[in-house]
């Protein structure tokens, strides 16, 4: 079977590769500039990641609130970042944070109770976000039960 006819969620971690090679290329084409991968393509990269990673269903782009749902029914809001930071809305039920890195892999950041990291958040902005930095919702993390957190299913 040709390798270019799996599926795109087994392929997710080469396609990802590929996508920080050509960035590299623009990059290294073009001193000065970034092509720093962002908006909606992080946020959709992560989910997918996360969905394949904990066996999540994901709901349909931009859904209110939240982005899948886990084996046992909760709701699940998923954020990918290369940053520092994520911003969320509003409280999430149960909070996924990932750190993509250019090898196609993301780090965990946080994966626990969403009230967990809206405690930590500062103020609303004005766009009516709340911002928390990934440091801090990782050291966050260390305290959360493992029953607390979703189970790769890899």
């Amino acid at each position: 079977m040709n390798p270019l006819d799996r599926h795109p969620t087994d392929r997710i971690l080469e396609l990802v590769r590929r996508l920080y090679e050509v960035v590299s290329e623009l990059e290294r084409a073009f001193p000065g500039r970034k092509f720093t991968p962002d908006g909606h393509l992080v946020g959709s990269i992560g989910e997918v990641l996360a969905a394949r990673r904990y066996g999540l269903t994901l709901l349909p782009a931009s859904s209110e609130g939240y982005d899948a749902i886990c084996p046992r029914g909760t709701r699940v809001e998923i954020k990918a970042t290369q940053g520092k930071s994520i911003a969320l809305r509003s409280e999430p039920e149960h909070l996924m944070v990932l750190l993509l890195k250019s090898s196609g892999n993301a780090v965990e950041v946080f994966n626990g109770p969403g009230a967990v990291a809206w405690q930590v958040c500062g103020p609303v902005q004005k766009n009516g976000q709340r911002q928390v930095s990934t440091s801090r919702l990782h050291r966050l993390m260390a305290g959360i039960p493992g029953t607390q957190r979703l189970s790769e299913v890899e």
